[in-house]
């Protein structure tokens, strides 16, 4: 009896299926970082639900992977091991690993029509420079920024200081930082580990030096100018005294500076929206003091397309890619967490246009990418970045002065990027 019934059904099914078209989705894998500072797994689940709503025939697995390290790591280890991923959203930095590695296809090779290509030149040349290699587009920005500067207009009241003007120089910075150190309380923090190189990317610029030639095959760790820039960040603690000693931790300033611990901080623009919703005070944003010259870094994450996918799936893969990157999606991206719209026509939505209105913190970061360079990122980037964390971290703390770490990590990168030249 069972034989039968399961026969019956068998010959129904096939009967449904022959009167019905065929249908196979083409599935994508994506990998995604969420070590952000605004909410994030609403926002891109909702852009998801809508691009699979425009396109019937795609469906999009989303896996949360971590923070960006995380992201590299699980994605490159699930493609070596052959489970199929399509597309992620990784480091800006990681480019060269990931052409050194044949995981990526530039986007030169997907995109097909006219339209196509008009879009790859729509996004901010700023944010784009990280992902351009050897004259091909590797990476297409999405959770992008720069650092800028948090300050506590309470706190410049009781100092005497104008909240409306944040310090503009360097001589400002110290200024403005020994009459907010008062109390217990410090005039500035900058974060010294988890990204201790990015950070010091802004002295060093500011200072009138990139730390990499723009191949990704030399750096400059011991250039003169860049010996002084680490001088000057362990100076404010040890000279200044307007910020502590030793390293201060990326990942607990945020809370330092909404619990008033800190009167100003450099951080990353992706904290804005969670600083707008937690800083129980007024606060400013502000670009980056300037000495030579003023800049700061681009940071944050590109997406780039892994290279065993089907043409099929690469279609699709730049189809997602486009509906997340488009105006109206890049604004409200750029609402929910912090981060700087990835193209002008972003900021032309009525929905970025009314947020910056009410609250002008907002475009800070993007009006910055006007003086923004590409976030340090060579090849071996990791092992040579680590060589750099270390020698920052070694100076902060006294361990080293600036110009002997320095040099050791330059003699380092050096013998690391010979096999490039």
């Amino acid at each position: 009896m069972r034989n039968i019934v399961t026969s019956a059904a068998f010959a129904a099914g096939l009967m449904a299926t022959a009167a019905s078209p065929a249908f196979a989705a083409t599935e994508l894998t994506m990998y995604y970082p969420i070590a952000v500072g605004g909410p994030l797994t609403n926002v891109i689940d909702g852009m998801i639900e809508g691009f699979e709503a425009e396109h019937p025939d795609v469906k999009v697995n989303a896996i949360y992977a971590g923070n960006y390290d995380d992201t590299r790591l699980r994605a490159v280890s699930a493609l070596k091991s052959g489970d199929p991923a399509q597309l992620s959203v990784m480091f800006s930095i990681d480019v060269y690993d990931l052409i050194e590695q044949d995981l990526i296809v530039p986007f030169d090779d997907v995109v097909k029509t006219a339209e196509d290509k008009e879009w790859l030149k729509g996004f901010y040349p700023a944010l784009m420079a990280n992902g351009e290699v050897d004259g091909k587009t590797w990476g297409i920005p999405f959770q992008r920024s720069t650092i800028v500067m948090y300050y506590n207009k309470d706190m410049f009241r009781e100092a005497g200081l104008d909240p409306e003007h944040a310090p503009a120089t360097w001589e400002e910075l110290v200024s403005a930082g020994k009459a907010l150190a008062k109390d217990g309380k410090w005039g500035l923090m900058v974060p010294s580990t988890g990204y201790p190189y990015w950070m010091f990317q802004c002295f060093a610029i500011q200072n009138g030096k990139e730390l990499m030639s723009k191949d990704g095959t030399e750096t400059y760790f011991d250039d003169p100018a860049v010996v002084e820039a680490l001088e000057f960040w362990r100076g404010l603690a040890t000279d200044e005294k307007i910020m502590p000693e030793g390293t201060i931790e990326w990942g607990t300033l945020r809370q330092a500076f909404v619990q008033g611990q800190t009167a100003m901080m450099w951080h990353s623009t992706g904290n804005l929206s969670a600083v707008k919703r937690e800083a129980k005070f007024d606060f400013g944003v502000a670009m980056l003091p300037k000495h030579k010259k003023p800049g700061s870094p681009t940071g944050g994450g590109n997406f780039y397309l892994f290279k065993n996918s089907s043409d099929e799936q690469k279609a699709a893969s730049l189809a997602l890619i486009k509906y997340m990157t488009a105006p109206e999606r890049a604004a409200e991206w750029s609402i929910a967490t912090g981060y700087v719209g990835v193209t002008p026509e972003a900021y032309e939505t009525d929905a970025l246009k009314s947020y910056a209105a009410e609250f002008p913190q907002a475009v800070v970061a993007r009006d910055q990418l006007e003086v923004a360079i590409p976030e340090f990122s060579t090849y071996d980037t990791a092992r040579v970045r680590e060589g750099l964390n270390n020698a920052i971290q070694a100076a902060l703390t006294g361990e080293k002065s600036p110009k002997e770490a320095l040099e050791g990590a330059q003699a380092e990168a050096t013998r690391l990027l010979r096999a490039f030249h």
